[in-house]
């Protein structure tokens, strides 16, 4: 039983040139569960059998997201990293989440543009590896806003205008403070891009450059749905997180859109028990 199958395009490419070997593989599988339509239709398309494909979806949409904070309870959390008030108007906090080298510096960029333009935009980064931190601290060490390292573990007793977040096991959690959300390794360099699913399921827009190749079809269905949107560089990225500033109702829309994909994706892991208990039973 082959569960949560996926093929990349890269790995499809690969086994489209070694079919008779592939097939040999996969002859071996009672059943295989595709993590998405894309997916099943690659299995296909390479000579599995439609009696060993059941599309159930990804069990990533299974993974438990924390809980959702209440809108007073984000107030807390922002309040706490350091983004509190310090004008009449509210601080925009742009999420770096699972960031890659390259990254960290084009949002920093993204947020200097806002903040000439008059806007308080904050920036919170969480690397994908946290182990980058002091490298990530170097550059932060090289420009003018006043930053924090969650790491070092000091208390901050200021406001900031950029928090590191540099620890493993928080994103969840720490996201929730933002308004938007970049989703990282999705910018070239960087090719693949990470998961999306979180950010959706704790109710973030999402903005993601164009190599989401390891979730192309979740990257897809959050874009026709409405809750995504795809920049393809620096400039691409200023332009988007300028027009969703200046339009609370799209950033509103965006949320209700992904919060209701993620509901009605979910469900994956019990179908593939149910499958496999059928299976095993006789």
């Amino acid at each position: 039983f082959l569960i949560n199958a996926r093929l990349s395009d890269r790995s499809f490419r690969r086994y489209q040139r070694v079919s008779q070997l592939f097939l040999r593989l996969a002859g071996k599988f009672t059943r295989i569960y595709p993590a998405s339509h894309l997916d099943a239709r690659r299995f296909l398309e390479l000579g599995c059998t439609t009696d060993q494909i059941l599309q159930t979806g990804s069990i990533k949409f299974d993974v438990a997201v924390g809980e959702r904070l209440s809108d007073e309870a984000r107030g807390r959390l922002r309040d706490s990293l350091g983004f509190g008030s310090t004008s009449n108007q509210s601080p925009f906090i742009l999420v770096g989440a699972s960031t890659w080298p390259g990254e960290e510096a084009t949002l920093m960029e993204a947020q200097s543009h806002l903040r000439e333009q008059g806007i308080d935009c904050r920036l919170l980064l969480i690397p994908r590896h946290a182990e980058r931190g002091d490298r990530i601290a170097q550059i932060l060490k090289k420009q003018p806003l006043d930053w924090h390292q969650r790491s070092e573990n000091e208390r901050l007793d200021r406001d900031i205008q950029i928090y590191l977040a540099d620890t493993t096991g928080e994103m969840p959690h720490l996201m929730q403070a933002g308004h938007i959300a970049f989703i990282g390794k999705s910018l070239p360099p960087n090719e693949g891009g990470q998961t999306p699913i979180e950010a959706a399921g704790l109710g973030l827009p999402i903005l993601m450059g164009p190599n989401m190749t390891n979730f192309q079809n979740v990257a897809q269905s959050l874009m026709q749905c409405g809750a995504a949107q795809t920049v393809d560089g620096s400039d691409a990225l200023k332009a988007a997180l300028l027009d969703l500033y200046g339009a609370p109702e799209a950033r509103d829309a965006m949320q209700r859109n992904g919060l209701e994909w993620h509901s009605a994706n979910r469900g994956s892991s019990q179908r593939i028990a149910d499958d496999l208990r059928k299976h095993l039973s006789t």
